[in-house]
């Protein structure tokens, strides 16, 4: 660690605690885009809890330290997953977390090492469960924060209530959209915990944008229910019977594929939707449509909506909680549309279908205004919240509200230095970094 003038630390150990960094999910892929970018100027190491397999399919770059605390590969003499304490269940990982039947008195006792041995300035929690072993287990001195990256809304009561109890220990809680964070502070009410709201990063493709001719629509992400790929579906059907030669191409795995497959079969649609399969990196399949639809009932942030506008498709998404409309500035750079309606849908595709000029016009406007969400950017406003509670959070730094927002400012400038060399960087790497 080092400190620069006025002992602001300028280089910090920075260390993100993360469920199964070796998996596929909107989670891993932002944190290893952010761990990456802070890694140029910090020294960074992601903690995996879980490995189940062998490389990770997010690489989270170089500079960056991965590594996991309980070995779960099957195939390896370091297979832990029948250790007798892992089939106890967790005592400290929160009973009302999804993921809690996955944890266990093992995890318990490999994170409290872990959290107690660390020498980071900062631990970054990734979920609810994890934020509260940082929360109850970590020892004194490193800035404690929080990530949430779902909904408060999403959470049950009873987990609710536990992190009412438990997150005020923290000094700091993101959340990737505004609406979240106002729903943290007026409704959970966090004493003395600085609520945030950070959008993921998503870095510029390595791909030439879409060049808005070709006749297809995309779409990407998990197949399940919440994403409403039916409810898309049968809009495609009203698009089809208007303009037949346009497609839809729909990429990711999951549970529903099989429904979904079953409705384009009953729509008699197999010759213009398809169900294409997960695909990694997805950049060059976004690049070859024209335009991107999203029709979730909810979405956190919506790691799509970005990707798409990165790769200059305007997007049609649905008007859902939470992200969509933080993203989309509706009529510029996309549609936004009512959740749960399949012709509001297909009339907002076949508006730009039909009107090459808008189409292009936004497609621009896509790829301009999705800059912002650079991980530079993104990395450069945690750079300064990190710098901003450790001043906070040093000796002495209580006791004068002078010196507080004089620490505030100069994090503000770091911040700014931050994105302005990584934003240099970047050009010159030939990235377009914006």
């Amino acid at each position: 660690m080092v400190r620069g003038n006025h002992g602001i630390r300028v280089r910090m150990h920075i260390s993100f605690l993360i469920h199964n960094a070796y998996g596929i999910g909107g989670t891993i892929r932002t944190t290893c885009n952010l761990a990456r970018t802070l890694a140029d100027h910090h020294d960074v190491e992601i903690v995996s809890v879980f490995r189940h397999r062998d490389e990770p399919v997010f690489d989270p770059g170089p500079d960056v330290n991965l590594r996991h605390l309980v070995d779960i590969r099957e195939d390896r003499p370091s297979f832990e997953g029948q250790d007798p304490e892992h089939r106890l269940p967790a005592a400290v990982f929160p009973r009302a977390e999804g993921r809690y039947r996955q944890y266990s008195r093992l995890t318990d006792s490999r994170i409290a090492e872990h959290l107690r041995s660390t020498e980071a300035d900062v631990l970054v929690g990734t979920r609810p469960g994890l934020n509260v072993h940082i929360a109850r287990q970590a020892r004194r001195g490193p800035v404690q924060v929080g990530q949430e990256h779902l909904t408060l809304d999403s959470h049950s009561p009873h987990l609710r209530e536990v992190l009412r109890g438990l997150y005020p220990r923290l000094h700091a809680l993101t959340t990737v959209t505004e609406a979240d964070a106002d729903a943290y502070r007026n409704t959970l009410r966090l004493p003395g915990v600085r609520i945030e709201a950070v959008p993921n990063g998503v870095p510029a493709p390595t791909v030439p944008p879409s060049d808005g001719s070709g006749k297809w629509v995309v779409a990407a992400g998990r197949l399940a229910r919440v994403k409403r790929y039916d409810l898309l579906i049968r809009a495609f059907g009203q698009v089809v019977a208007a303009r037949p030669d346009w497609r839809l191409r729909i990429y990711g795995g999951g549970a529903e594929k099989d429904r979904l497959r079953a409705l384009i079969e009953r729509l008699d649609l197999y010759n213009h939707v398809f169900l294409m399969g997960p695909a990694n990196p997805i950049e060059a399949e976004w690049a070859k449509g024209s335009i991107a639809a999203v029709t979730s009932s909810l979405e956190s942030f919506g790691m799509t909506i970005v990707e798409a506008m990165r790769c200059g498709l305007p997007v049609v998404a649905t008007d859902c909680p939470h992200g969509p409309g933080e993203i989309i500035d509706n009529g510029v750079d996309g549609r936004l549309v009512p959740p749960g309606s399949a012709k509001a849908v297909a009339a907002a595709l076949l508006e730009l279908i039909n009107n090459d000029p808008l189409r292009l016009r936004m497609g621009r406007a896509a790829l301009r205004d999705s800059a912002r969400f650079d991980p530079a950017r993104v990395a450069g406003r945690y750079h300064s919240l990190f710098h901003e509670l450790a001043a906070r959070s040093g000796p002495g730094s209580r006791s004068s509200r002078l010196r507080g927002s004089l620490h505030r400012a100069r994090g503000a400038v770091l911040g700014r230095a931050y994105v302005a060399r990584e934003t240099g960087r970047a050009k010159l790497r030939g990235v377009g970094a914006a």
